[in-house]
C-alpha cells in the first residue's frame, strides 16, 4: 500500500506542508516580535527565502547528478515551500517564462498576478462588508 505513489505523494506533501506552515507562522511571529509591525518584514522574508529556496532545490533536482526521489521532491516544492510561501512558485514559473522569452505570457502572469492579486483582495473585502 505505502509503495503506491497515489498514497505516498499526497502524505509526503502533507507533511512538507505541516513544517512548512508551522515554519511561517513561527517566523511571522518573531519578526513581529523583533521588527514591530510597521512593515511585513516576516512576509517579505518568507517570500524572499522562498523563492531563494526553490531556485537552490529545482536547480539541484534537475541540473545535478543526485537522484531526488519523486516524493521528496513533492514533499519540499509543493509541500514545504508551497505551504511556506506561494511567492516561490510564483517565482519559479515567472522564470520559467522568462527562459522561454514568452514575453506576453511572462507580463501578463507577472504584472497581473501582482497587480489583479491584489485588486482581488480589496473585492473581497468589499464583496465582505457588503453583507454588513
Amino acid at each position: 500500500m505505502l509503495l503506491d505513489p497515489n498514497i505516498r505523494n499526497p502524505i509526503a506533501i502533507s507533511l512538507g506542508a505541516i513544517a512548512g506552515a508551522l515554519s511561517r507562522y513561527y517566523l511571522t511571529l518573531w519578526f513581529a516580535k523583533t521588527f514591530g509591525t510597521a512593515f511585513p518584514y516576516g512576509t517579505f522574508f518568507i517570500n524572499l527565502s522562498g523563492c531563494f529556496g526553490m531556485g537552490c532545490f529545482v536547480t539541484v533536482a534537475l541540473e545535478r547528478v543526485v537522484t531526488i526521489p519523486p516524493e521528496v521532491r513533492l514533499m519540499i516544492t509543493t509541500g514545504f515551500l508551497g505551504a511556506y510561501t506561494t511567492f516561490s512558485t510564483y517565482g519559479l514559473e515567472t522564470v520559467i517564462l522568462l527562459r522561454d522569452r514568452n514575453v506576453p505570457a511572462v507580463s501578463l502572469y507577472w504584472a497581473g498576478s501582482a497587480i489583479l492579486g491584489i485588486l482581488s483582495v480589496q473585492l473581497g473585502v468589499i464583496l465582505a462588508r457588503f453583507g454588513k
